[in-house]
């Protein structure tokens, strides 16, 4: 039987997906089945997007704008959607990292989401809330398009060296992940160095933070506990995280170096025979 559920479309960005989904649907006189035949789904799944209880892909959303004729509408919408699947106390950090100018962070545990590949952002996540997993894995892809953009910010990002050793999901995954890294080499705008485990002690041991710098708007600090997230654009805060930075990239490899290093752990780490599982082994 056909979902009829009403939706408020002023009740979410997805509920006003759907609300939309359906009324152009409707204006289109397509059913359902009609309109998932074109997109290359089924009648289903149109209907549970359109009741709010399917979180529509970029790719669904490009497709109904190819069926339906809407200008890029619902292409445009999507990114909304996706964004509000995030964690509520991280979404205000995904809101203005998406409108910073320059991002430079340190990650002291693993690869920073703008730079993780789908495998190993779906490893990653995981490990918390299972139930929404693909919701949020859409959610980080859709994120980490402020780097496609003409003029993407500046992104300079300083990962330990644990974080290449540390295998997140199978030897597989990571071996695309480190692959990944390697692709901005030479990407403008995006620069990736790698503290090695021979600097020691460093400016960082309490954790990983990013900065944010923006055009026209104080700098922000973002830095994460076990359960939230927490930004101040304190000056002396602010003032205390650049100086910190500075430290860590005067200590890192340079960008050439940390790729040769990125490039010598994928090899000898993760260079693999399958397991029977599946799981890489050294």
């Amino acid at each position: 039987m056909v979902n009829i559920r009403e939706l408020d479309p002023a009740a979410s960005p997805l509920d006003y997906f759907g609300y939309e989904l359906r009324r152009r649907r409707e204006a289109a006189a397509l059913t359902q089945r009609e309109l998932g035949a074109i997109v290359f789904c089924t009648g289903s799944l149109v209907g549970q997007v359109e009741t709010g209880a399917k979180v529509p892909t970029r790719e669904f959303a490009e497709r109904v704008d190819a069926a339906l004729l809407t200008d890029g509408f619902f292409s445009r919408l999507v990114g909304l959607v996706l964004r509000s699947q995030l964690p509520s106390w991280f979404q205000p950090f995904a809101d203005m990292e998406a409108t910073a100018a320059y991002i430079s962070t340190y990650q002291a545990q693993m690869v920073y989401g703008l730079l993780q590949t789908e495998a190993y952002s779906r490893a990653v996540l995981a490990t918390g809330v299972r139930d929404r997993l693909d919701e949020l894995v859409a959610a980080r892809m859709e994120r980490q398009r402020i780097l496609l953009r003409e003029e993407p910010p500046l992104t300079w990002v300083v990962l330990d060296e644990a974080a290449l050793h540390r295998p997140i999901g199978s030897h597989q995954i990571m071996r695309e992940q480190l692959a990944h890294l390697l692709t901005f080499l030479d990407h403008k705008w995006v620069r990736v160095q790698v503290l090695p485990f021979l600097a020691g002690e460093h400016a960082s041991l309490i954790g990983s933070f990013t900065s944010l710098r923006f055009d026209g708007h104080p700098d922000l600090v973002y830095t994460e506990d076990i359960i939230s997230g927490h930004m101040t654009a304190n000056p002396e805060t602010v003032k205390e995280a650049a100086l910190r930075y500075a430290h860590l990239q005067a200590s890192a490899l340079s960008v050439e170096d940390s790729a040769a290093l990125i490039t010598r752990v994928m090899e000898e780490r993760y260079a693999q025979a399958a397991e029977p599982d599946g799981r890489g082994v050294a």
